[in-house]
C-alpha cells in the first residue's frame, strides 16, 4: 500500500466529518460529467500548478500516473500554462512533477 502524506493523514484523523465531506465532493464532481479520470487529474494538476500548490501537484501527478497518464502528458499539461502563469511557475511545477516521476523510475 502506498504511503499517504503525513499532513493528509493528520487531517483525516483530526477532522473526520470535514474529510468525509471533502472526499465526497471529489467523488461527486468527478462523476458529474463526461471527463475521464486521467484527464480530470491532468486538469487538476494544471490547476495546482496555477495556484502554486506543491502538495496538490504531487498528489495529482501521482493520481494521473495511476490512471494511465504518461510523463509526456503530465509535462504537456504543465507547459501549456506558460503564457498564463509564466515560466518561473511552470519551472517550479515541472520540478514538483519530477519529484513524483523520478520516484517511480527508481
Amino acid at each position: 500500500m502506498k504511503k499517504l502524506p503525513e499532513q493528509y493523514v493528520n487531517i483525516k484523523k483530526r477532522f473526520k466529518k470535514f474529510f468525509t465531506a471533502v472526499d465526497n465532493l471529489g467523488k461527486v464532481t468527478r462523476s458529474s460529467g463526461p471527463i475521464d479520470r486521467k484527464t480530470s487529474h491532468l486538469i487538476q494538476l494544471a490547476a495546482a500548478a496555477a495556484i502554486k500548490s506543491e502538495g496538490s501537484l504531487h498528489s495529482h501527478t501521482r493520481r494521473a500516473l495511476e490512471t494511465g497518464a504518461t510523463t509526456e502528458e503530465i509535462y504537456h499539461a504543465i507547459i501549456l500554462l506558460t503564457s498564463i502563469i509564466g515560466f518561473p511557475s511552470v519551472s517550479a511545477a515541472l520540478s514538483w512533477a519530477d519529484d513524483i516521476i523520478r520516484k517511480r523510475q527508481i
